[in-house]
């Protein structure tokens, strides 16, 4: 078996709740896959699309239905990606209308 490759220090601040050298994409790429996207800077989301592909991203977004993304963020996602409308409208609404969506 492979070993578990460490994830890059720059992500690390995206991590100050987890014990980060316990972290893989392996093992907790939800997790990744959502505060990169939600918190991360450009290097971190380049970095994202290097390790796991544009389509295995697409596929998360409508899979997790945008959960735990903002409006702002769903709406760029939407364009990058080619999300169908309709559903990314879904996804906002539901954002608006949970107790961070209103802040």
């Amino acid at each position: 078996m492979p070993p578990i490759k460490a994830l890059p220090k720059n992500l690390k601040p995206y991590f100050w709740d987890y014990s980060f050298s316990k972290l893989s994409l392996k093992t907790d790429r939800d997790l990744i896959i959502r505060r990169v996207l939600t918190n991360g800077s450009w290097d971190a989301i380049r970095w994202l699309r290097n390790q796991i592909g544009d389509a295995e991203i697409r596929e998360w977004l409508i899979t997790q239905h945008g959960r735990g993304l903002s409006a702002r963020q769903l709406r760029f996602w939407e364009l990058i990606y080619h999300l169908p409308t309709r559903q990314v409208n879904e996804w906002v609404n539901f954002a608006h209308n949970t107790p961070w969506g209103n802040r």
